[in-house]
């Protein structure tokens, strides 16, 4: 098995993502909170570029559809949601589509949704999206969202710990440069993760927001066994070692 990290979104044009796995990483928050959504039972979750997409998407789907989306980590005027995963709650997102647009993770789940087989992992789900990864017996391209198209600390840390699991689940799994740059990030902040609270400039900017409990959530390990999978148009909570997820059809 051969594992690829795209470190910073510059790199996804040469991600190898045909016949592979591919894992979007957007820690701080839009896969955690993605995650956060499939806890809670979504139906589905639909990652579009834009609020104006959003909308659109809402305007054809009805009561059915909860739109969620920031920009520069403020919540998008007139949507359901913003991006705090603490929201995402049963009584909001249970059984209905979940649009999401953000300012970085939805561009890397949307480049992700291109290859063979797609997920999304954080902090919180990180062991369980290394054991789907692995079951699906494919090189894995792992994609680090970024900041505003430059590099991310958090999401190379939990890109760093993906490798670290990926590797020990195959051993002699062929690394990349970026994967084994995000491996020894990964293993320097393992146990300390609450230093991304102030390391990275994204906590930096959410503790400048007031959003120190979105950090709180975000920086967790291994909360969640679910895995969101990209299915006909959406991502549909999965579990590790579970059948395929059925019953979401594409309304695109």
């Amino acid at each position: 098995m051969r594992v690829h990290v795209a470190l910073t979104p510059a790199e996804f044009s040469d991600a190898p993502l045909t016949g592979c796995v591919a894992l979007a990483v957007d820690v701080l928050r839009a896969t955690t909170a993605s995650v956060a959504a499939c806890d809670a039972g979504c139906r589905g979750l639909v990652p579009v570029p834009d609020a104006a997409a959003a909308e659109a998407w809402a305007a054809r789907d009805g009561a059915d559809t909860v739109l969620a989306g920031e920009r520069g980590g403020e919540a998008l005027a007139g949507f359901d949601l913003g991006n705090s995963p603490a929201e995402f709650t049963a009584d909001r997102v249970g059984g209905r589509t979940v649009v999401l647009t953000t300012t970085n993770g939805t561009a890397a789940m949307l480049t992700a949704a291109r290859a063979a087989a797609a997920g999304l992992a954080a902090l919180t789900n990180v062991s369980a999206a290394a054991r789907w990864a692995l079951e699906q017996g494919r090189d894995v391209t792992i994609l680090c969202a970024g900041d505003n198209g430059a590099f991310s600390l958090e999401d190379t840390v939990c890109a760093g710990l993906l490798v670290g699991r990926l590797a020990n689940g195959s051993p002699g799994a062929a690394l990349s440069e970026g994967a084994q740059a995000a491996l020894g990030l990964g293993r320097h902040y393992g146990a300390r993760l609450e230093r991304l609270a102030v390391d990275s400039s994204w906590g930096r900017r959410l503790q400048r927001l007031g959003r120190d409990a979105d950090l709180a959530w975000c920086l967790r390990t291994d909360v969640s066994l679910v895995v969101p999978v990209f299915l006909a148009g959406a991502f549909v909570p999965r579990r590790a070692g579970a059948p395929a997820a059925v019953g979401w059809e594409s309304r695109a």
